[in-house]
């Protein structure tokens, strides 16, 4: 069971209309502000199946749409996570799209559009996909360069949703609710993560996530010191430069109150 996502403005509303109209959705934002966490809401809400497919740049059409494979002395057809989600009426998350190659994406444009069609090249078969199902697209737009976009043609085709960080207010009622920590704990945190972003102009390349201030706060709820659960969670992962990490240690003492 997904705990309740909790918005930062109208993404529910839009990604509700998105599915009741049979349009794809294109959410946009940072590592760790909530993409994953509201596609897994929806579906549970839409009370339908969630194939999530992590993109990556040796991916295939026909790692999503599948493959014939040999068993037992037979060749057997075995659908691809695309597929799946056609033939269940689910929703097929791409997590970071612009990973996967960009003929990969093509396969996707049928199904994006009004034809909302899988064509399965290999059985000569084509697949239109019931009311229930819905394609998710994420990226992060931090990462994009020009090797790594997605094709007009593709972003044409979606509903795009942008998420960033949500506010102090709801980002601290986000990591009492996750971490099951108390209010005077995240709201430190909450702190921290925003000194932390401000550093993003001074070169850092990530700012802290919601997601590591929540694991900060699991770490300290399990009795690790609030030093050392801010190094571990948020200082070691965001950088290995020796004095970004010294900075970042010293903003976790000043703001966790350790020193």
């Amino acid at each position: 069971m997904v705990s309740g996502y909790i918005p930062s403005g109208s993404e529910k509303e839009v990604f509700q209309a998105a599915w009741a109209n049979q349009l794809p959705v294109l959410l946009k934002g940072p590592t760790g502000c909530g993409k994953t966490r509201l596609v897994q809401t929806m579906a549970q809400e839409f009370g339908r199946p969630l194939i999530t497919v992590a993109c990556h740049e040796d991916l295939t059409a026909g790692d999503l749409v599948g493959r014939f494979l040999l068993r037992g002395g037979e060749t057997v057809w075995e659908d691809g996570p695309l597929t799946r989600a056609v033939r269940q009426g689910g929703i097929c998350y791409l997590d970071e799209i612009v990973e996967a190659r960009a003929d990969t994406t093509v396969v996707i444009h049928p199904l994006a559009d009004h034809r909302r069609e899988l064509n399965i090249e290999r059985l000569g078969e084509s697949l239109t996909a019931p009311p229930e199902f819905m394609l998710v697209l994420s990226y992060n737009p931090g990462y994009q360069s020009v090797l790594k976009d997605l094709k007009p043609s593709t972003r044409q085709r979606m509903i795009a949703i942008e998420l960033g960080y949500p506010s102090a207010e709801i980002e601290q009622r986000i990591i009492v609710q996750e971490a099951a920590c108390d209010v005077g704990l995240a709201g430190r945190l909450v702190r921290l993560g925003q000194a932390i972003r401000a550093l993003r102009q001074e070169g850092l390349a990530e700012g802290a996530s919601t997601r590591t201030l929540i694991s900060t706060a699991r770490l300290i709820r399990s009795g690790i010191p609030p030093e050392l659960a801010a190094d571990v969670a948020m200082a070691a992962p965001l950088t290995d430069d020796p004095a970004a990490a010294r900075n970042l240690r010293e903003m976790a003492r000043v703001y966790m109150g350790t020193g």
